[in-house]
């Protein structure tokens, strides 16, 4: 089971998330969603917490292997235009999600901002 900054991914629910945390975070998806549409792998690797999940031990790597098999075409459409989910870890961090068909992408609030932080299965 993957996880993301220590805390493993869950069902949405309708947390509400502060003032802050929703601009932060919208500030940041709409970065996101920029280098995704352009297909920018260097963008998206710089908001990427590396090293990522336990394949990807660089930005190089991850800019060359990771991001062509995680964002597909498909994938990156599916970002674009779906809702986001918040909610607040057991550890206290605050976490959004996008989900795309069999898979959770999980965005963690960290010291620098938010990044990009693990993708876990839609079970």
């Amino acid at each position: 089971m993957a996880q993301a900054g220590g805390a493993l991914a869950k069902a949405p629910r309708e947390a509400a998330a502060s003032a802050a945390v929703q601009k932060d975070f919208s500030a940041f998806i709409a970065r996101f969603r920029v280098a995704l549409k352009s297909n920018d792998a260097a963008a998206v690797t710089g908001m990427t917490k590396l090293p990522f999940e336990d394949d990807d031990t660089d930005a190089a790597h991850f800019r060359t292997k990771g991001y062509p098999r995680i964002f597909t075409p498909s994938v990156r459409a599916c970002i674009q235009r779906n809702k986001v989910f918040y909610d607040r870890g057991d550890d206290g961090n605050d976490y959004v999600s996008i989900f795309c068909g069999e898979v959770i992408f999980i965005f963690s609030r960290t010291q620098a901002g938010f990044l990009f932080t693990g993708t876990h299965p839609n079970d």
